[in-house]
């Protein structure tokens, strides 16, 4: 879809241009999710496509979202979360069988399912939690960093679960924002506090499970407490901090990291040490308040299950 024609665009502008090709589209438009979401092969698959994308939503929006029971067990436990987070940490987690992905060629750091684990439709925000080759993955993209595109991407879907009583579950595992010049001049501030107010105006269910990195400004936007999410869990390998060990040393510590140039190797690691042992861990979140609780991997869906059954 294209709000003008190329031979519309030759004549007012001179340009020949070819915009055809949804994929080929989605690639190369910036935040294309404004005018293409889903791809489909034909025109039968695309009708296909619609049907189960509105079967995850209620027929208006003062209604309650579809039920399904679920096909598997309500406390099923995943005992190898605990010693593996997976490429896509809800994967384990999801009611089986269901689910659609949105937008999935742009904004990759940013992946936006629509789930369930057990009550209803849920929402999905994950954070994929390690490294992986393959580039759908959001922790392969920017190494899971949000963008402008990521910010937007997340924003629209928040909002759209929100309009339409859509439980959200977000995954987090994010070390900041982008940086640089392209980021700053095309407004990721702005752009960025788009999240957050989706999050914020959100009234439906909001669960929070940070898997690992919750750094910065970027934590401040996924769904955390202060900003009137229901519950926050936290896995025992989840930090949350300013931002890296490394960079926060060079700039919170950096009158206490100087002094002789034979004593700042040692000082600096001595710096990143201590930093690490009050920060690289969900513990010292926890007793602030910051996290309702730090379970196992394997008790998640369990959890998030009790808490969506108390009416979260």
């Amino acid at each position: 879809m294209f709000i003008t024609g190329p031979d519309v665009v030759k004549t007012v502008t001179g340009e020949e241009v070819d915009l055809r090709g949804a994929r080929r589209r989605g690639r190369r438009t910036r935040r294309s999710r404004a005018s293409r979401t889903f791809t489909s092969t034909d025109e039968e698959a695309c009708l296909e496509d619609a049907r189960y994308l509105l079967s995850f939503l209620p027929q208006n929006n003062v209604d309650p979202p579809p039920f399904a029971e679920p096909s598997d067990p309500v406390g099923r436990e995943d005992a190898e979360l605990d010693t593996l987070i997976p490429d896509e940490p809800d994967e384990a987690v999801r009611h089986e069988g269901r689910r659609f992905g949105a937008s999935s060629t742009t904004a990759s750091s940013s992946r936006c399912t629509s789930a369930g684990p057990r009550t209803s439709s849920a929402g999905s925000r994950a954070w994929a939690a390690t490294r992986s080759a393959s580039s759908a993955t959001s922790r392969a993209s920017l190494a899971g960093v949000l963008d402008i595109d990521a910010s937007v991407k997340a924003a629209r879907f928040v909002r759209t679960c929100d309009a339409f009583n859509v439980p959200l579950v977000t995954f987090v595992d994010v070390p900041g924002f982008l940086p640089g010049t392209a980021q700053e001049w095309g407004g990721i501030i702005r752009h960025g506090a788009k999240l957050l107010y989706a999050y914020a105006e959100a009234t439906v269910p909001k669960l929070t499970v940070i898997t690992r990195k919750a750094y910065g400004g970027a934590y401040d936007v996924m769904s955390l407490k202060h900003i009137r999410a229901d519950f926050n869990f936290a896995w025992p390998t989840a930090e949350v901090a300013v931002m890296g060990p490394e960079g926060a040393v060079n700039i919170v510590f950096r009158e206490r990291a100087r002094g002789r140039r034979e004593d700042l190797a040692a000082r600096r690691a001595e710096l990143i040490a201590d930093y690490k042992a009050r920060f690289a861990n969900p513990y010292t979140a926890a007793e602030r308040g910051y996290v309702d609780d730090v379970i196992e991997p394997r008790r998640t869906r369990p959890v998030l299950d009790r808490c969506a059954g108390d009416g979260a």
